[in-house]
């Protein structure tokens, strides 16, 4: 059942199904509760599952503040608190494993579930870098010769041009999330996470790399990877019948309680 509401002074939407354990899926950049349905329509023959539109995502209302993976994890201890939630089960995909790594870093978690995770900070690359410092010399040239509307304009253009899909398609306060959120390396918590812990990668995932599901995999104490043959970063739709088989599997411990 779709439901909202408020947390932290935002007005939030969420889908609360089934009963049992609670499991929690946390969704990915750009994306909304809606990317879960056919998992969350597996997970509650089973389980009590929750499926949660971010803040600034969906339909939940945006932050009015620049957040970062901190900020939305503080919105997740207090979503969990308000909805007396005890030891979830954590289903987080690239963003939404982002903070599934702070949460269960420092609160009791019954097992997690990272798919396709962001969380290693990426080497760049010298384009990378290349592309940063021209954009900031091309800014301060252009505000010192042009007006400031005629010079956002003109950045704005750049930005369309040479941008990232993600930060192209954020508007404003979600834009500045996006590039302080993608700058956090979460390597320095993940041995602080206590829980059993799955890792499920495709195998040819572009925007989290299997190298930085290895990583995790050698940091976080008690965590094994499962990668799926021909799929990319959307696995768990991609290979969903074989992802919700291994899932099955890891929480089958906790069904039988």
């Amino acid at each position: 059942m779709i439901q909202s509401k408020n947390i932290n002074g935002l007005n939030i939407r969420f889908k609360k199904t089934g009963e049992g354990a609670t499991v929690l899926l946390l969704h990915g950049w750009g994306c909304d509760l809606n990317i879960f349905e056919r998992v969350q329509n597996e997970l509650e023959k089973t389980f009590q599952v929750y499926s949660i539109d971010f803040p600034g995502f969906g339909e939940s209302e945006p932050p009015k503040e620049i957040w970062g993976v901190e900020e939305y994890t503080q919105f997740i201890e207090s979503f969990i608190k308000t909805e007396n939630i005890k030891n979830p089960i954590l289903i987080g995909h690239s963003f939404g494993g982002r903070v599934s790594i702070l949460f269960s870093s420092r609160n009791k978690t019954e097992k997690v579930i990272l798919v396709g995770s962001a969380g290693v900070k990426p080497k760049r690359k010298l384009k990378y870098y290349f592309k940063v410092y021209t954009y900031k010399t091309i800014k301060r040239i252009v505000l010192l010769l042009f007006s400031s509307q005629k010079a956002n304009a003109i950045l704005e253009n750049y930005r369309k041009k040479n941008g990232s899909s993600d930060y192209q398609n954020a508007n404003g306060i979600i834009r500045d999330i996006l590039v302080k959120v993608v700058n956090e390396d979460l390597k320095h918590v993940m041995p602080k996470m206590k829980s059993p812990t799955l890792l499920i990668w495709g195998e040819n995932d572009t925007e989290t790399p299997v190298s930085d599901a290895k990583i995790m995999e050698k940091l976080i104490p008690d965590a094994g990877l499962v990668v799926l043959k021909n799929s990319g970063h959307y696995c768990f739709l991609e290979k969903r019948n074989e992802f919700l088989i291994i899932v099955n599997n890891f929480l089958t411990a906790k069904k039988e309680h």
